[in-house]
């Protein structure tokens, strides 16, 4: 009866994507204890024999692994939950089907487990023939199977009962007049308990009046599944935000609360230690003012906490020590076809466990090096990269201005194991705070972010002459948003230099796309100052494309009655729609890199003082190629002038640099309108290459010559079919080669965003067909092949893609 009373408030397990490893879940059982949680159900819908072969028992090596869960769950005080869903394939009027439900949960009450879930969510209302004959309703079946299972297990104390209508927004016509709740309410045994999410599937609030509906309809007070912090829907998403929208006085109409947080495990320590919180406000007799729950409040505490657990050196899956000197656990993930054999996640519960430490990419382990080697040989590469792109020798330290310069160099480099600030995690919580609100600093940037290309006019390199107060405000909220995004630059370096290998697995692929998305902002913002045409452009880029720029923002777009999967991709999302090119989902939504560096990057406009680096860079690399130096001593500039002249000296407001903390170590090229800039090339360019590479008799090496030959074909035609299509081009002559590709595709994207804000309607660049490297590079992009043959060389192979 004590049971039967008692509040159930705690986990649910229960997201779509790797269940959490065996560690994961004792170290979950810890918190729970310490935050005063008592119920951990058991239902991650990426376990086998949870779901899809849910008629299959557990081997003996299963059976001793959920025995231990259980067993530890009990010895910290509490419930454990096992649930199974079997409605998928389940035909209720089939004696087989039932003895194998039975005989599944029998296994598992004989391993001591004593609370039970029978799940009938997401799946297809329709009954088979079989079943139409044998039942009224598909409520009708559902109820037999259920009270049946119920009394096979003696009655359970707490056993739970999920419908297929789960939410109000689910129910037909509504929640008082649903036949199918109706008929759960009026069938289903009393002492079982009913699951419901609220008024949608990922509910803002919960009302009061929305559950005594729901109260009234089943007979009985819900309990509440709460995916407040569920983010399976979204691979972008994450919530670290309190606990919220939940008052402690829907306590007294409700059987219990369980919630189903991130799938990534290091996530939820803040909204399980508020969920704590909440639950201790609750309590009859903490009714004092002191104790009334405030989400901001319980953050602060919960942020309080965390800070020690961050800066932990914890291994990733919360492993423990017993690995193999390559850090791997001694078993492996079994793929076998056999039905028969095939294991259920529950082992994988060790999923993360049985992983290596390193990849964060689990499909693609490496073959033998320990993580310190590893991290020492990414370490040598991302160095050898760099160096291979300059002058030997000669890197300069501080980086130029206009970039993160300063600020950069007064944080020092990101390479070693450091401690996360608290303003930092204070930062990583605001970006990533709760589906239906953003947190203080995404709201901040993205208010900036809006008026800034909204007041771009202000700054335009053709309009009206502004009042200098109005530029001056522009540039003020600019640095305010550059400054945020350098934040979040320094955040991600942070994360990655870490100690605590368990957070940087679980959160790295967020903290890393946000890095990205904002690197584009800010070169963006950047590029904006006295680069942006206004209406009286030569292709009337401001009046025809201001529709580039996203009316509204993803949270805006879902309004109050929306699930929040409406508009994917969270505060990276809103950033991405306010850009230009935000509809091109394929040049912000790509996997992390296998191996992530901690370098810190900057993406930034091109200045005139960093023309001599990027010859330099570009020399360096020419004599990389050919194995040799004469030509270059005796004309230091002609292959720059090649490879980055003419776009440098008539479209700089085109070209965009990357920096990391040593210098400049990149940059993409790009030309507006390519028919123009031919003919200012034939009119200027051209001749002022001959003026400066006159043949002197035989005092100039041929290989010059050859050069100056090649920079005049370089400006050759393209056909008008080409540039009917893709008026604009791009030119990666000087694109980085790095371990975090990512990095290289941010560089491009912010040329192309630009391209797109000036105008332009698509874009190609010429690749030689052996450079398979580049080729795929330009394909991941969404470029596609549209010429072969027919450019300036005769090999070149023409890719293009419309903004």
């Amino acid at each position: 009866m004590e049971e039967k009373r008692r509040f159930l408030c705690g986990v649910v397990e229960g997201f779509y994507g790797r269940p959490w490893s065996m560690d994961q879940r004792k170290v979950l059982f810890q918190w729970m204890q310490l935050w005063g949680l008592n119920t951990y159900l058991y239902g991650p819908k990426d376990d086998l024999k949870h779901r899809l072969l849910w008629r299959e028992v557990y081997s003996p090596e299963e059976e001793g692994q959920l025995r231990t869960l259980i067993v530890e769950a009990q010895s910290r005080g509490l419930q454990f939950v096992y649930a199974l869903s079997p409605g998928q394939d389940i035909v209720f009027s089939s004696s087989c089907d039932l003895a194998l439900l039975k005989r599944k949960l029998r296994q598992v009450a004989d391993l001591g487990c004593q609370a039970f879930a029978i799940l009938f969510d997401d799946i297809d209302a329709s009954m088979c023939q079989a079943d139409s004959e044998a039942f009224a309703s598909f409520a009708h079946a559902q109820v037999t199977v259920t009270n049946e299972v119920y009394r096979f297990l003696g009655e359970p104390p707490v056993f739970l009962f999920c419908p297929t209508e789960y939410c109000s927004s689910l129910c037909s016509p509504s929640v008082s007049k649903s036949p199918y709740l109706q008929t759960i309410g009026e069938d289903l045994l009393p002492d079982i308990s009913v699951i419901w999410t609220g008024s949608k599937v990922i509910s803002r609030k919960l009302s009061v009046d929305g559950l005594a509906e729901v109260e009234s309809v089943l007979q009985r007070p819900p309990l509440i599944w709460d995916n407040l912090h569920a983010n399976d829907y979204d691979s972008r998403r994450l919530f670290l935000g309190p606990f919220k929208g939940r008052e402690p006085e829907l306590r007294s109409h409700l059987r219990g609360l369980l919630l189903n947080p991130n799938c990534e495990f290091e996530a939820n320590y803040i909204p399980l230690h508020t969920l704590g919180s909440w639950l201790r406000a609750g309590k009859e007799e903490t009714k004092d003012e002191e104790f009334e729950y405030c989400p901001d409040r319980a953050l602060t505490a919960a942020l309080h906490d965390w800070m020690e657990e961050l800066n932990q050196p914890l291994l990733a899956g919360r492993q423990n020590i017993r690995t193999d000197q390559r850090g791997y656990v001694q078993t492996s993930r079994c793929k076998t076809s056999d039905r028969s054999e095939r294991p259920s996640t529950f082992i994988g519960t060790s999923a993360v466990a049985k992983l290596p430490v390193f990849p964060l990419n689990s499909c693609s382990p490496p073959s033998s090096p320990t993580l310190e080697e590893r991290e020492r040989q990414v370490g040598e590469k991302t160095r050898l990269s760099h160096l291979s792109q300059q002058p030997l020798g000669s890197r300069p330290g501080p980086l130029p201005s206009g970039g993160q310069g300063q600020k950069a160099q007064s944080r020092g480099m990101c390479g070693g194991k450091g401690l996360l600030s608290e303003s930092q995690v204070r930062l990583m919580v605001g970006l990533h705070y709760l589906p239906h609100e953003h947190g203080p600093s995404a709201q901040k940037l993205l208010q900036d972010l809006t008026w800034l290309r909204t007041n771009c006019h202000l700054v335009s390199t053709n309009g009206k002459k502004a009042q200098p107060q109005k530029v001056e405000e522009w540039h003020g909220r600019a640095s305010r948003f550059l400054s945020l995004c350098e934040d979040i630059a320094q955040l991600h370096c942070s994360v990655v230099g870490g100690a605590n290998r368990a957070v940087l697995y679980d959160l790295y692929p967020y903290v890393w796309d946000l890095r990205n998305t904002a690197l584009v902002a800010k070169a963006f913002v950047c590029w904006l100052d006295g680069r942006v045409q206004s209406d009286s452009s030569a292709l009337g880029s401001w009046k025809n494309c201001f529709h580039w720029c996203g009316k509204t923002t993803g949270a805006d777009l879902m309004g109050g009655d929306s699930e929040p999967w409406v508009f994917k991709g969270g505060l990276s999302g809103d950033v991405q729609m306010l850009l230009p090119i935000g509809s091109c989902n394929e040049l912000f939504t790509h996997p992390p890199p296998l191996f992530p560096t901690s370098r810190l990057y900057n993406v930034r406009p091109y200045h005139s003082k960093d023309k001599v680096e990027l010859y330099r860079m570009v020399r360096q690399l020419h004599l990389r190629t050919q194995g040799g130096q004469e030509s270059s001593i005796a004309h230091p500039d002609v292959i720059g002038d090649r490879c980055l002249g003419p776009c440098l000296a008539l479209s700089p407001e085109y070209s965009f640099i990357l920096e990391d903390e040593l210098g400049v170590c990149g940059c993409v090229l790009g030309i507006l309108d390519v028919r123009s800039f031919a003919k200012r090339c034939q009119a200027s360019w051209i001749p002022a290459m001959r003026d400066k590479y006159p043949p002197k008799g035989n005092s100039t090496h041929p290989n010059t010559q050859d050069l100056i030959r090649l920079i005049e074909e370089d400006q050759g035609e393209y056909p008008d079919s080409l540039l009917h299509h893709f008026p604009s081009q791009v030119r990666l002559d000087a694109l980085p080669e790095l371990v975090d590709v990512s990095v290289s595709r941010t560089l491009l994207t912010a040329l192309l965003t630009a391209l797109k804000a000036n105008g332009s309607q698509g874009v190609f660049c010429e690749v030689q067909p052996t450079d398979r490297q580049r080729l795929e590079f330009l394909t991941k992009l969404g470029f596609l092949e549209i010429l072969r043959g027919e450019a300036r060389s005769r090999e070149g192979v023409v890719l293009g893609r419309l903004l």
